[in-house]
């Protein structure tokens, strides 16, 4: 049975951006799971599967119905144990959540504030308006002022990945020779910024960027397949 991964998008159904979502999906693809995306614009999240979760993602595999990205990691893992693994062990799951901590602190720190403006113009009129009133609580000023600077913040960012650049002088995976939740963790963030927004936050020279595009090819380029913003 084919399961379903409700997936976040803006005014362009056919292009899901969310980073969390990216990364179950590449799980999914990781596992050689079949999966339908379900288009799920910000004001429709509530009603998703009668509104068991605030957020997407959320995935429906036959009776279960299973929310937040890394908990839906954790469940195919288990569900589906004689496909590849997801953690390679007790000690991959205890990675990936540093990773995933990591990620959250200093990669979306930046990425989250730099692409508002890019989410606000990809999104319906409605949805435009819940995303401005809810970031601008959130950041507690107008969306512009938070994305204001953002290339002068640039090289500083940049800097805050050397231990992941550092890591990719050993290995081409987080994961080591081959990728593992811990690399779709960051992945999704990159793709986030792939496909919601032109502004470069890679240079093109930088072993990240090289590793990005390794992820990008997994799975039959199933990154690949939403091109990037222009």
């Amino acid at each position: 049975m084919t399961i379903l991964l409700y997936d976040l998008v803006g005014s362009d159904p056919r292009r899901p951006f969310s980073p969390h979502c990216w990364k179950v999906a590449m799980a999914l693809a990781h596992k050689d799971l079949a999966f339908e995306s379900v288009p799920t614009p910000f004001l429709a999240v509530p009603g998703v599967e009668g509104g068991v979760s605030k957020t997407v993602p959320v995935i429906r595999d036959g009776n279960r119905v299973v929310a937040d990205s890394f908990a839906i990691a954790l469940y195919l893992e288990e569900t589906y144990p004689h496909r590849p693994s997801l953690f390679g062990g007790e000690g991959g799951k205890a990675a990936a959540r540093f990773i995933e901590r990591w990620s959250q602190l200093t990669v979306h720190g930046f990425l989250g504030g730099a692409a508002l403006l890019d989410i606000h113009d990809r999104l319906d009129p409605a949805d435009q308006a819940y995303f401005r009133r809810t970031r601008e609580v959130r950041y507690g000023k107008p969306l512009e002022q938070v994305v204001a600077g953002r290339e002068e913040r640039l090289d500083r960012f940049r800097s805050g990945l050397e231990p992941l650049r550092s890591m990719l002088g050993y290995q081409p995976f987080i994961g080591g020779n081959a990728p593992l939740f811990g690399d779709y963790i960051v992945f999704g963030a990159f793709q986030w910024m792939r496909v919601i927004s032109p502004f470069q936050v890679l240079a093109a020279d930088d072993p990240v960027s090289a590793w990005f595009e390794r992820c990008l090819d997994l799975h039959g380029g199933l990154g690949r397949r939403t091109p990037a913003a222009a």
